[in-house]
């Protein structure tokens, strides 16, 4: 009998693309055929709804990451149309992956929703929006992924009543995540997984792990812990420009963990039989009997 579902790994693309159509096509087609990931995600935000005048038109805090004059502008440079997602899940299509996004914004999620993706993820950011999980609870019939860092406990029952409310609460997946880049591993805080398992595992579809920290150990860890959906950033190359880049596993880093998860999804199993037909031939040869 199987006790663990098949590990899901998403490889987060986010903004590593650098604002190019070609380096998100690579990204899809690596994440496809070389490292093996299940899904890969992108994200899509409606600059001028998400930022205040203020906060548009500010420097970027740091100046070495920025792609534009401004922070608005930046954040411009980096985004990618409606039109150029549908091609992105075109592309991953193509390439046998799934396609996904996370959304920050309302105007965003209307957007996404009209591809009709597979799922629709919403960052730890925005959770405690609840117009936005409203809307997209009443027109979007996909599966909804939700993060659940730099959250409060009150916050946290909110998000799931809006979703048992509306009966949608099967088709969400929460996921345990400490918003940090990258996170030391003293906060990354894996028993939170068991916490959110014992409250809500016969409510939601499935539990989570989104990862910040580096290396790809704890990620073992969180499936064992009962978290099945498994959440990495992922980038071509760490030293490239970008707030994101150094918190992400290169390609090479996704390919190892998805290995490394679907040997540890092999090996959780109890014994068949007392003495299994490997060992048979070892005892027969190795076992101590009384002369």
């Amino acid at each position: 009998m199987e006790i663990y579902e098949k590990p899901y790994v998403i490889a987060e693309a986010g903004c590593n693309h650098k604002g190019e159509m070609e380096i998100a096509k690579e990204l899809i087609q690596v994440a496809a055929t070389f490292c093996k990931a299940d899904a890969i995600k992108f994200q899509k935000r409606c600059n001028r709804e998400l930022l205040t005048p203020e906060q548009y038109n500010a420097p970027h805090p740091n100046p070495a990451n920025s792609y534009g004059d401004t922070y608005g502008a930046h954040r411009e440079y980096l985004e990618f149309t409606v039109e150029q997602h549908r091609q992105l899940k075109e592309w991953c299509e193509e390439a046998g992956i799934t396609y996904a996004t996370s959304v920050w914004d309302m105007t965003s999620a209307k957007e996404i929703a009209s591809l009709n993706p597979q799922f629709i993820k919403i960052p730890s950011a925005c959770n405690n929006y609840y117009a936005m999980l409203q809307w997209l609870c009443d027109h979007y019939g996909g599966e909804i992924q939700v993060s659940l860092g730099m959250t409060t406990r009150k916050e946290e029952e909110a998000l799931i009543d809006l979703f048992v409310k509306n009966g949608r609460n099967q088709d969400l997946v929460v996921f345990n995540c400490t918003s940090g880049y990258p996170v030391p591993f003293a906060d990354v805080c894996l028993l939170e997984i068991t916490r959110i398992r014992d409250a809500y595992a016969d409510v939601v579809k499935r539990i989570g792990f989104s990862g910040h920290h580096l290396g790809i150990a704890v990620d073992i860890a969180a499936y064992t812990l009962g978290a099945e959906v498994i959440e990495r950033h992922y980038t071509l190359d760490r030293t490239w420009k970008g707030t994101d880049h150094a918190a992400s596993l290169e390609p090479d880093g996704i390919r190892k963990l998805v290995r490394n998860l679907n040997a540890v999804h092999d090996s959780l199993t109890y014994k068949e039989k007392e003495v299994l037909p490997i060992e048979a031939v070892q005892r027969e040869k190795l076992k101590y009997r009384e002369h």
